[in-house]
């Protein structure tokens, strides 16, 4: 009866969180466009000379808004009358929704806010919310077709759709804690990858940055020709810094050997520009090599690929300790396998056509950059994986051996004289329980075992304990010893173990076990490091010559 009651208001919860998880969705894609439509409609109004209307800047947003997702614009009014497309995608607006759908699949499968409703599963909570964001997506991909920015519509369907899913998979998994695959090779390969992406990123900034700081005059010039008024210069600013991701990509491409095209007739590479480039006049473009062959300067930009491979083989030869050469060489090549696929999709967006004609193609070709970082890992990461993997086996392979000296040396006992001894090799430094325990087991089996060839005491008579019994060699009997304990003379053999031996019973009767286990030996009691050893039996008197 208790299940039929509740199956229904859990399935109720459930639906109920799914819903909530695809409101949070369009909320995100409706917090990003808004936003953007907030910087169109303040440039629009500090315009002295706007082109259109509030329209036109609705329209304007919808297309920025668009284009950080990755999808192609087409631009109508040109001089030439023919549509023209915009591919070069701003890489810093990209920042806002993809943050945006993070943080809504993130709160989604986040246990401190979901009370006492049940969580959906992470699948289900990452549909719901990419979900949600689409809907509003494609109402926007609908109003942009009006404006004079209408969005290309395969680049819709297949750019904008995997941009918000990733983005909502990347929150999930920052809910979950953010772990990683369970196989160690695994794991070591995406944190590489990482590690390479990063250094790769990196030094392209730099040396897009250095290449920027040494054309400053021309930069300038570019800047003073399209700017009018300050809300031109500040339009042209934020343009400039969208753009700054995009000159990082542009200099690890460069690095990396392939260089970028700029234009359908010229390419950038360190060796050198070759070609008729067609670049318009822009400030970040300014930073451009010249014409001719490549210097010194240039070549040096291969440094930054050569230390993200170099770093990358690190890792993992640093958390390669046990494994095999194989098992290294081979997550050391899927550390770079990774790093190239992440490098070509950040090449894809870093560039793209810019028109019709000459400028068809703009930026790095992806392709061929991630197929260079997939090269430059196989042939510096896995070498430098195998070479750190061997060295860390080298260092380690003094301290076992020192280990193995230092191991304590175990005690054992002579099987034949009774008595303690120990190996040729002792240890360098005993502990104390093992320095006083052969001097203790030594003095308690003296005074336990009898001696080599000593002829054991006959068993008492039951006349008495003090009576003696004659021998069967015609010897002088030998007085039996009184026995320890309180039934001293209990009976024959009560002062004997199974194995015939003479000792003293320390809980005063006879052999018996006082916890009642059959399988008791008295040597399970041995005396601590404190106490004396028992005295050794009185020796028998010898024979009077009467």
């Amino acid at each position: 009866m208790t299940h039929v009651t509740e199956h229904p208001l859990v399935r109720g919860g459930r639906s109920a969180a799914l819903a909530t998880a695809c409101v949070r969705g369009g909320v995100a894609a409706g917090l990003g466009l808004g936003a953007l439509a907030v910087l169109v409609i303040a440039a629009w109004i500090s315009s002295p000379y706007p082109d259109s209307g509030a329209g036109g800047a609705l329209h304007l947003a919808a297309g920025l808004w668009l284009l950080a997702h990755g999808v192609d614009l087409v631009r109508t009014d040109t001089l030439s009358g023919l549509p023209a497309p915009l591919g070069v995608v701003p890489m810093l607006l990209v920042a806002l929704p993809v943050w945006l759908v993070h943080r809504a699949a993130r709160d989604t499968l986040d246990a401190s806010d979901e009370g006492d409703r049940p969580r959906p599963s992470t699948s289900a909570a990452v549909a719901a919310v990419a979900g949600g964001y689409l809907l509003v997506a494609a109402a926007t991909v609908a109003y942009s077709e009006s404006g004079p920015l209408p969005a290309d519509l395969t680049t819709a369907g297949l750019w904008l759709p995997a941009v918000v899913v990733g983005a909502a998979g990347a929150g999930a998994w920052t809910a979950l804690g953010r772990p990683m695959p369970g196989q160690r090779q695994a794991a070591a390969a995406l944190r590489a990858m990482g590690l390479g992406l990063v250094t790769l990123l990196g030094g392209g900034a730099v040396a897009a940055a250095v290449s920027l700081a040494l054309h400053a005059r021309q930069a300038q010039a570019a800047y003073t020709g399209l700017v009018g008024e300050w809300s031109g210069s500040v339009s042209v600013l934020l343009l400039a810094l969208a753009l700054l991701p995009n000159m990082a990509v542009w200099g690890a491409a460069y690095g990396l050997g392939p260089g970028f095209t700029l234009g359908t007739g010229a390419t950038a590479t360190p060796l050198g520009l070759a070609g008729d480039p067609a670049v318009p006049p822009f400030p970040l473009l300014a930073a451009l090599p010249a014409e001719g062959r490549g210097t010194w300067i240039h070549w040096a930009v291969v440094a930054v690929p050569l230390a993200a491979a170099v770093l990358q083989g690190r890792r993992v030869g640093r958390s390669a300790g046990t494994w095999t050469a194989r098992d290294t060489a081979l997550t050391a090549l899927g550390a770079a396998w990774g790093c190239g696929a992440a490098v070509a999709v950040l090449a894809a967006a870093a560039g793209g056509p810019l028109g019709t004609g000459r400028l068809a193609a703009f930026g790095p070709v992806w392709w061929q950059a991630g197929a260079a970082t997939v090269l430059w890992g196989a042939c510096v990461g896995v070498p430098v994986s195998l070479g750190v993997r061997a060295w860390g086996r080298r260092a380690l392979r003094p301290m076992r051996k020192q280990k193995q000296k230092q191991k304590p040396v175990p005690v054992v006992a002579g099987a034949e004289s009774g008595e303690m001894g120990a190996m040729d090799a002792p240890s360098p430094s005993p502990s104390p329980a093992l320095s006083t325990a052969p001097a203790v087991l030594k003095g308690l089996l003296s005074g336990l075992v009898p001696a080599p060839g000593a002829v054991p005491p006959p068993a008492p008579s039951a006349s008495g304990a003090g009576q003696t019994q004659p021998h069967d060699s015609g010897t002088a009997p030998e007085p039996a010893p009184a026995r320890v304990g309180s039934d001293a003379g209990s009976g024959p053999g009560a002062d004997l173990d199974p194995d015939g031996d003479r000792y003293g019973d320390p809980y005063g009767g006879r052999y018996t076990d006082p916890y009642d286990d059959s399988g008791f030996e008295p040597y399970d009691y041995l005396p601590a490091a404190w106490e004396p050893a028992s005295p050794p039996p009185p020796a028998p008197p010898a024979p009077s010559a009467d």
